[in-house]
């Protein structure tokens, strides 16, 4: 059985782009794959080195909003990164053959750099990237659930990999592939992709007042519509583009005709589309507060994920130390 690998940084409460562009994913994976998902909280590090209290709390929470989602923990090995000590160590020995300019060229590198309020002028926020690799490969995965966002990186682990196998004359990994989904970016509140980073995200915990309070007093629309009786135009509107993920067809096609001949006010289309989230976010939150009630359940579950992720690592880690003649004595 082919293996599938992703993670989720524990940076605090998942969002509905979380959920939409990879979680809902990786709960049909884990029908067809041997899969594996971690929570990533040595990269959580890269901006939070300094709140370290923050990321065990924020690893539950993921780990409740994984099976809340629908994820089985006797089908996914559900673990914790730092639980697999050897995600550092093939880190280490991809950082010693990868040329610094491939780091310093990743899109995202350079964007969050320039957004983010963290420190992010760190070696370990610049390398994540490669983690990012030795993350994927250590399970040989041969797909990797991904946003739209997130290929570069797959590229550049793809890339790491060959030079592994050109300079140790050797072919341990296979090269992985993405997986995405149809709506592999969902946009934020403010039309820019939603992330902690701009603050413009519908978190999976945010009760139905506040998913309203969102939608209808943050969530952006279409600049040119000043009075209720402008037509809009539906394709430049951030509220359209979340009402062709989350609402009906019927809804869509109506509010497409309606919106274009001034006939739903701005107000009363986020209204319909807050009701709409909410019927996809509500019963994910409930479920969320229940696992969460009970820690040491979770707790179990991470332990559990890890012996069976660690097992697999080690076997890889031979093979790898054997191609870089590393002693094994």
């Amino acid at each position: 059985m082919q293996r599938v690998l992703s993670g989720v940084q524990p940076s605090g409460s998942l969002h509905l782009g979380n959920l939409v562009g990879a979680i809902e994913n990786y709960v049909k994976l884990q029908d067809d794959y041997q899969t594996f998902y971690m929570i990533a909280d040595w990269h959580a590090l890269t901006s939070k080195f300094d709140k370290v209290g923050e990321i065990l709390p924020a690893c539950l929470e993921v780990t409740a909003t994984f099976l809340a989602a629908g994820l089985d923990p006797n089908r996914s090995a559900i673990f914790m990164q730092s639980l697999v000590k050897e995600h550092a160590e093939l880190h280490l020995l991809f950082s010693m053959m990868t040329p610094l300019s491939w780091l310093e060229r990743v899109p995202t590198y350079k964007e969050k750099l320039q957004n983010s309020v963290a420190d992010l002028g760190s070696y370990g926020f610049m390398g994540y990237p490669l983690l990012q690799a030795a993350d994927i490969v250590i399970y040989k995965a041969n797909k990797v659930p991904v946003g739209e966002d997130q290929l570069f990186h797959l590229e550049l682990c793809r890339e790491v990999l060959r030079r592994f196998h050109f300079l140790y004359e050797t072919e341990i990994f296979p090269e992985p592939q993405a997986v995405l989904t149809q709506a592999a970016k969902v946009p934020g509140l403010d039309g820019r992709k939603m992330s902690k980073t701009y603050e413009n995200c519908i978190y999976l915990r945010d009760t139905p007042e506040v998913i309203l309070q969102k939608c209808t007093r943050q969530m952006a629309s279409d600049t040119a519509r000043v009075r209720k009786t402008d037509a809009g135009n539906p394709s430049i509107c951030t509220v359209f583009e979340f009402h062709k993920l989350f609402s009906t067809p019927a809804t869509c096609e109506e509010v497409n005709t309606e919106c274009r001949r001034a006939g739903i006010g701005c107000f009363d289309c986020k209204k319909r589309l807050a009701e709409a989230v909410t019927a996809r976010v509500e019963p994910v939150r409930v479920k969320i507060e229940d696992h969460l009630a009970k820690p040491d359940g979770l707790r179990d579950i991470l332990r559990d994920g890890s012996a069976r992720a660690r097992a697999v690592a080690q076997e890889t880690m031979v093979q790898v130390r054997e191609a870089m003649q590393m002693p094994s004595f």
